[in-house]
């Protein structure tokens, strides 16, 4: 076989990259030929995936219900990754920020384009059956979610509304998460008190929470775009890219939850109550919660009907 300039430049490159690790390349070549093929299965995991789905009962729309969350995590990790991607990144140039965003958008809608799949996707009966083998877990406890909120936004902005008067913007971390909007959609009916979901969801994420709020402090989302000089936040594409991002999360994303709460949960005229015992009807409305990641980028008639329209 004749050396070709293209291989020979190759053989260059890789004899360059492992010297600068210390490495030998001839060892590396040598595994090349005993390493397999690979496979597209085996390359995604393809019987590992398919093996995660377990009902805890024979119901067939069980399944759904399972999948569907498990293709809304995956969703989220892609979300975590594109902001981390920029927020980290040694140069913070406005292109790359724009692009990040932009994915950020797509994955959300997409995730909300596809959730008739819970709206409208599963028998009625059969989910209020094989749902009391669920409690007390809930998609209240999404850690990436929170995750998610944690990277956009400034932690004041995630308060609870009535906790916000009593409140400061650079009050501790400590302080600020003990009073995180989500905490209230947790609490028990009857009694006001944490449900055992809440309980189980804080031992398991509460100090990841507290460690990532710190991390973030001065470079969310927000804070990155605060960054840049005032005539660059001007610019009309990145701030319609920022409100976009908002919407979505805290407008259409949580109005697909309630609407899938209504449709299985709405027994008029009594009211089903969520697995893990959240408080469904008041935390889900976006009217109700009033979360907005940037405020400022919204004017206040906006603010004043934050939930009330589907469309911006």
């Amino acid at each position: 076989m004749k050396f070709t300039h293209e291989i020979l430049d190759r053989l260059d490159l890789l004899e360059a990259k492992y010297t600068a690790m210390g490495q030998d390349m001839l060892s590396y070549l040598d595994g090349l030929l005993h390493a397999d093929y690979l496979t597209y299965w085996d390359y995604v995991h393809l019987d590992t995936l398919l093996s995660l789905q377990n009902p805890r009962t024979p119901l067939p729309d069980e399944r759904i219900f399972i999948i569907y969350h498990q293709i809304t995590e995956l969703y989220f990790k892609l979300i975590i990754q594109a902001i981390e991607q920029y927020i980290y990144a040694e140069k913070q140039e406005l292109g790359f920020f724009k692009r990040q965003l932009q994915r950020v958008n797509r994955y959300f809608e997409h995730l909300i384009d596809s959730f008739d799949v819970m709206v409208d996707g599963m028998d009625k009966e059969e989910f209020l059956q094989f749902r009391m083998s669920l409690l007390p877990a809930s998609g209240f406890q999404s850690g990436q979610y929170r995750k998610i909120e944690i990277l956009s936004a400034d932690l004041y902005n995630l308060a609870h509304f009535s906790q916000k008067k009593t409140l400061s913007p650079d009050a501790a971390i400590e302080s600020l998460y003990a009073s995180l909007y989500w905490k209230w959609g947790a609490t028990e009916l009857a009694s006001g008190k944490k449900t055992l979901t809440l309980k189980q969801f804080e031992q398991k994420y509460a100090a990841e929470f507290i460690e990532l709020a710190y991390t973030v402090k001065t470079c969310n989302i927000w804070q990155v775009y605060l960054k840049f000089d005032e005539e660059t936040r001007k610019d009309p594409e990145l701030k319609n890219l920022m409100r976009t991002y908002d919407f979505n999360a805290n407008i259409r994303w949580p109005l697909m939850h309630l609407r899938s709460a209504v449709r299985y949960l709405d027994n008029k005229p009594q009211m089903i109550a969520a697995t893990g015992g959240t408080n469904w009807q008041q935390y889900l409305p976006p009217k109700e919660q009033r979360i907005v990641y940037f405020p400022e980028l919204w004017d206040d008639a906006e603010l004043e009907n934050w939930g009330k329209k589907t469309r911006m």
